[in-house]
């Protein structure tokens, strides 16, 4: 192994750049180099490369992002376009390829190691942490952290005017942090995707809250709900209630402020594990693997086995709340 890719994929998460920056000096340090490929698929299809060292990955750490950047390229996902790739690979002189994303990510490097035998090691980023194989994806605790101290905040002036109100958080089709930020932040409803929230059920969940002598009431959302988002739940609780509930409401959607931001220390020691990792992965033969840890320590799962299974929620985390995550 004489030289490697490096690329990040779909939506960016804190904590890439520590992943970076763990690869490329992991890299180095057996004498490995490393290309960057800017823009992630989409990039690599189109061969733009920038070389990488131990010098240019300084500093970035504590960024938030991905330095090489992201797009997504749906010309990933034809022949054609995975042909482009793993001809721009071969004529770069690359050994292999670090891809760090979320799952689509994973699933288009299965496909280039499948159809055209690329070395593949796969990082797993994503602030949705539903990966399966992956306790704790890159970003997942920084995005937690952001929506805890957002909803913090909204506590204090929901406290001061007597509001209800609706908190919508990140996560398409999977609950993670409405479940984590929701425990986390004391919400008195968590609305998540796995729980088939009936709306009839959640309102008569806030009026004995609010009749119990709660000034404030705090709901959690997750984007994704098959209930609709943070406005769509908040149209259809005023809408059952009809005055029964004399409070104004307030809706909130976090987006974005979720994803971007200083990583926690958490995700910058995750992205750290797992980038020196994939090196460890890749010198040992074991490509088209997926790395994740286990307290500290690496673990290699082939691509096919993680891609062919379905990440479900903690047991336990379901069970609190059930118990005590809602008033």
């Amino acid at each position: 192994m004489r030289q490697i890719g490096i690329l990040t994929s779909g939506g960016d998460a804190s904590g890439m750049n520590a992943a970076i920056r763990a690869v490329v000096r992991a890299a180095a340090s057996v004498g490995i180099r490393s290309l960057g490929v800017r823009n992630g698929f989409d990039g690599l299809m189109r061969g733009d490369f920038q070389r990488l060292g131990p010098k240019s990955v300084a500093h970035i750490l504590q960024r938030g992002g991905t330095i090489l950047g992201t797009a997504r390229a749906p010309e990933i996902e034809t022949e054609d376009g995975r042909s482009r790739a793993a001809e721009q690979m071969a004529a770069s002189e690359l050994d292999g390829l670090v891809v760090i994303g979320g799952e689509g990510t994973l699933r288009a490097g299965q496909k280039l190691h499948e159809e055209h035998g690329c070395k593949i090691v796969a990082v797993p980023a994503t602030i949705d942490n539903d990966i399966a194989g992956a306790d704790m994806c890159i970003g997942f605790d920084t995005a937690v952290n952001a929506a805890v101290e957002a909803m913090d905040r909204i506590r204090d002036t929901a406290e001061s005017s007597g509001r209800v109100f609706f908190v919508e958080v990140m996560g398409r089709t999977r609950g993670l942090i409405a479940l984590y930020a929701g425990l986390s932040g004391g919400a008195d409803a968590i609305v998540i995707p796995e729980e088939h929230e009936d709306i009839d059920v959640l309102c008569r969940r806030l009026v004995a809250a609010h009749r119990g002598g709660k000034r404030s009431l705090l709901v959690v959302v997750a984007e994704g709900d098959e209930a609709g988002g943070a406005f769509s739940v908040a149209d259809q609780v005023q809408q059952r209630l009809n005055g029964r509930l004399q409070v104004d409401y307030r809706v909130t959607v976090l987006g974005h402020l979720q994803r971007g931001g200083v990583p926690t220390a958490a995700d910058r020691i995750l992205g750290t594990v797992l980038g020196a990792a994939a090196i460890e992965c890749l010198n040992n033969g074991l490509d088209h693997h997926m790395v994740s840890e286990a307290g500290t320590t690496p673990i290699f799962t082939p691509l096919e086995e993680v891609l062919s299974a379905t990440r479900e929620l903690p047991s336990d985390l379901m069970h609190l709340l059930h118990t005590v995550g809602q008033s």
